[in-house]
């Protein structure tokens, strides 16, 4: 059941305030940390609620979900930011180009090489993080960082006009061990600075860490993108799950 336009309203207004308390506790500055409302599994009608209190940023997973209900909103002359933050299936890459401002999920170069070709094809650039494997029980990224400066060199390289790479996402292990969390995100941290040594012709600078769970973690750890879901909208809608 999706929750009303008021408690996803307040529930917001919640999470950004312990993102500015995550911030000022680690020393960042105010407002240095985005926040990107997962709005997956969950209808319209929650993320126009989410925008009418000014968050204009959203992650979906799934591109067919996606492509329907932001025709939807963006039918109506809103114009939400959307991130897609899964796994992005090959055959997907076509649709998610048209649809998305930002691609999340860069796990392997066979999917930035589609990107750029259906980018070329639809006269479109498009941002893109590069997702890197800091979890043992994650099985999405780059599984070493050799493989993803690859990936970040072709960029570097002009080999993708119509990418506009801006920096790197990870996932955490899912555990309640706070110290393996915390060596995910500062293994992509600092991963994260190498490459911007390696390639600093490249505006490197968001990283894309931390979920409901474990984003004040992220924070700590230099997080500059969270991306929190059912902390906003609640527990999956049955409706948009089947």
């Amino acid at each position: 059941m999706e929750l009303s336009q008021k408690n996803i309203q307040n529930n917001l207004a919640a999470v950004l305030e312990a993102v500015r308390e995550a911030e000022k506790k680690a020393g960042r500055q105010p407002g240095s940390v985005k926040l990107l409302a997962v709005s997956k599994f969950h209808e319209a009608q929650a993320v126009r609620a989410a925008m009418e209190a000014d968050q204009l940023l959203f992650g979906e997973n799934r591109v067919q979900e996606a492509k329907a209900k932001f025709a939807e909103i963006r039918g109506e002359g809103l114009q939400p930011e959307l991130h897609i933050i899964g796994t992005l299936q090959r055959n997907k890459i076509k649709d998610a180009v048209l649809i998305a401002d930002c691609i999340e999920s860069v796990d392997r170069l066979e999917v930035l090489e589609d990107i750029e070709k259906h980018c070329a094809k639809a006269g479109k650039t498009i941002q893109v993080l590069f997702e890197f494997h800091t979890g043992e029980e994650s099985k999405s990224g780059f599984e070493t960082a050799g493989a993803m400066e690859q990936a970040v060199a072709l960029c570097a390289s002009g080999g993708t006009p119509h990418v506009i790479p801006r920096g790197f996402m990870t996932m955490a292990p899912f555990t309640d061990d706070e110290a393996c969390i915390r060596r995910s995100f500062s293994l992509m941290r600092e991963t994260a600075q190498h490459m911007q040594n390696m390639f600093p012709s490249l505006k490197l600078d968001v990283l894309s860490m931390g979920m409901s769970g474990d984003y004040r973690i992220a924070i700590e750890e230099g997080s500059t993108l969270v991306r929190v879901g059912t902390a906003i909208f609640g527990e999956r809608s049955m409706a948009a799950k089947q």
